[in-house]
């Protein structure tokens, strides 16, 4: 049954490539880096084919995989400074933080291209192009094929940061002659918490240690993290982040912002000759995907918000009277998470008041940064009750609660202290996933 269901699968990814080929074409449009080496997703390598079999390939779909491996890799680098890496991925933004890395950490003879899609003829070029000494599967990527190569060759492939939603495990579950061999064929697996762990063990996945997680051993930038305090000291109001927002929960945040705005502009709201009087505190909104940042600043528009984009201040938003007058700021950058979790008072967690998951709360909590979360945290489920026993968090159960929650932490400076100091607590108490990690991959470098 399972080799007949690996057969259906291989032969509709064989056919779906040319529909690959036009989805890449249009997220191209948005994101110019999909349009970068197209060809190595179907297992074509400008690269010179490897003749030894010692690169230590890393795959890490996207952006957030690939921050966790930087701090996995610069530890191995560390340890074993003659391997070689290969780093594989999936999205723009996951490449574009696979080459930072490569440019800080990397030697000569290190190699970064697209994950192989998986299809049987991509996925034996792939390991017959780079034959990778050792793999390492960053926190969810399992691809039937691929793994199936990897054990039918004899390379180590282990499951890294391993995280199993209940969502993704019914799924698992309901695919079962697909995915229970994928599982099973994995040479280990180092999961985050002890339920994912039992979750992979039901799927006939090796589970060879439960490590913690190892977002909890990223290090804020620390300059930054300072630039982002020093502007806030500089402001006559607070800030409230919605952080990583994602499609579909934008819409109901800026609903509430802009009531809150015309209930406070009252009859000024109203007389097109009177000046609109700043709101009692700043909206900060930073989109998860880089290629909305447009398409939200123009719903913010459609709520009849003023919007402020950060890559168009020149120094502090103090600054920039533009910014000053806005009732919304946009964090359209990359890399500045550190610089925004600094500026905010409180953060609104993304993805977790749509069925989406939730984003990473570990690092709000580092930044000090008080986290108001709504009730869909599957993709960290550990984690966010976690922080919300120890008050490092609060969770509602919509985004009005959320905003509401969010402005009474602003105007109590006690409590949003305490959060605070919760918050740093709880991210150095589960610090450690990445020395434990590094001491069992022992084995395989």
């Amino acid at each position: 049954m399972s080799r007949w269901a690996r057969g259906l699968y291989s032969a509709l990814m064989t056919l779906g490539q040319p529909l690959l080929r036009r989805k890449l074409a249009r997220r191209g449009r948005q994101e110019p880096g999909y349009l970068e080496a197209v060809e190595e997703r179907f297992g074509r390598y400008s690269q010179p084919a490897e003749t030894r079999a010692e690169l230590l390939w890393v795959h890490a779909v996207s952006l957030g995989e690939a921050r966790t491996a930087a701090m996995l890799l610069k530890a191995v680098r560390a340890r074993h400074p003659a391997l070689r890496l290969l780093l594989t991925h999936g999205t723009a933004t996951g490449r574009e933080e696979g080459r930072a890395l490569l440019g800080s950490i990397g030697q000569p003879g290190d190699v970064q291209v697209w994950q192989p899609w998986d299809s049987p003829v991509a996925v034996q070029r792939f390991y017959a192009h780079f034959k990778p000494r050792v793999g390492l599967l960053m926190e969810t990527e399992i691809w039937p094929n691929l793994v199936a190569h990897a054990k039918a060759s004899a390379m180590p492939l282990v499951l890294v940061n391993g995280r199993l939603s209940a969502k993704s495990f019914q799924q698992a579950q309901r695919l079962g002659p697909l995915s229970l061999p994928a599982y099973g064929a994995l040479s280990a697996v180092y999961a985050q918490t002890g339920l994912e762990a039992e979750r992979f063990r039901q799927l006939g996945a090796p589970v060879a240690g439960v490590f913690g997680n190892l977002k909890f051993d990223a290090t804020p930038d620390a300059r930054q993290l300072a630039q982002g305090q020093a502007w806030r000291q500089a402001l006559p109001q607070p800030v409230l982040m919605f952080a990583s927002s994602r499609e579909g929960e934008e819409d109901e945040f800026f609903k509430q912002i802009s009531a809150l705005a015309q209930e406070q502009h009252g009859q000024a709201a109203m007389n097109p000759v009177a000046k609109k009087p700043a709101m009692a505190f700043k909206a900060l909104i930073v989109p998860r995907h880089p290629q909305r940042f447009d398409d939200v600043a123009a719903l913010a528009a459609r709520h009849g918000l003023r919007v402020s984009r950060r890559s168009q201040w020149a120094g502090s938003p103090a600054d920039n009277p533009a910014a000053m007058q806005a009732e919304v700021w946009l964090g359209d950058s990359l890399g500045e998470m550190a610089l925004y979790y600094g500026l905010a008072d409180v953060a609104l967690l993304g993805g977790s008041f749509a069925p989406l998951g939730g984003q990473n709360l570990i690092e709000a909590a580092a930044c000090g940064c008080p986290v108001v979360m709504g009730p869909h945290t599957f993709n960290f489920t550990e984690a966010a009750q976690m922080a919300e026993a120890e008050g490092a968090a609060r969770r509602v159960a919509d985004m009005a609660q959320a905003v509401r929650a969010g402005l009474a932490l602003l105007a109590d400076g006690a409590a949003r202290g305490e959060a605070v100091a919760a918050g740093l607590a709880f991210a150095a108490r589960n610090r450690g996933a990445t020395a434990r990690t590094v001491e069992a991959l022992r084995a395989y470098l």
